[in-house]
Parts: structure tokens; sequence; C-alpha cells
């Protein structure tokens, strides 16, 4: 019999974000302890370091109230930051094909009063 496969962070990573989307709700890290690995199996010594990468990578929200930290991603805040990716993306596309062109045209005015030379071999 083979073992149990675990599963890979970015799968951690996304089913911890489906509990986020799903509840849409705001968690505690023992609330995020019990629910994770009865939900999505994500096994619970591995909870907080799942949520803390999430939160470093902006994906999850985090916020100290008193002695406790509160942890909640709603899916607007994410669609929100794929659009405002895809801008940033677009931007840069246009940006490149706007210098490859610039480039373009630089090559075909150095060309200009030149010619080929045809190397001889010896």
């Amino acid at each position: 019999m083979s073992k149990k496969k675990g599963l890979s962070a970015e799968e951690k990573r996304a089913r911890m974000m489906q509990i986020f989307f799903e509840t849409k709700d705001v968690f505690q890290l023992k609330d995020m302890e019990k629910i994770a690995p009865k939900e999505k199996g994500i096994t619970a010594m591995s909870v907080k370091e799942v949520l803390q990468s999430l939160v470093d990578d902006g994906m999850v929200d985090c916020e100290r109230i008193g002695t406790s930290n509160y942890y909640w991603a709603f899916p607007s805040k994410a669609l929100h930051a794929r659009k405002r990716k895809l801008e940033v993306l677009e931007s840069q596309l246009s940006e490149g094909n706007q210098k490859h062109a610039n480039l373009q045209k630089s090559i075909e005015k150095a060309k200009i009063g030149r010619h080929e030379t045809v190397k001889q071999m010896k």
C-alpha cells in the first residue's frame, strides 16, 4: 500500500482561499485551525504557515484587534486585484509594443544608405 500523498503548498493556499470565499466571514487563527482540516484537508500543523503566506502575498487581510488577529478575504477584493493586475500588464504590453515599433523604425533608418557586403571565405 502506498502512503497518502500530502497537498502541495499551492493546493493548500487555493483550498484556504476557498474557505474565505465560500463563507465570506472573518476568522481567528484558532478558528482556521479547526475548519481547514475538517473541510479542506489541510493539516492543522500547516494552517498558520499557509495563512501567513497568503497574508504576505496580500491575498488575505489581517488586522490585530486587542490581543487577537483577525483574518478575512472577500471575493470582490480578489476580483479587483485581478483587474488591477490585468490593467498593469496591458499597459506594459502596450509600452513594449510601442518600444518594439520605435526600434523597428530605428533599424529602418539605420539601413538607409548602407548596403550589404559579402564576406569572402578564405
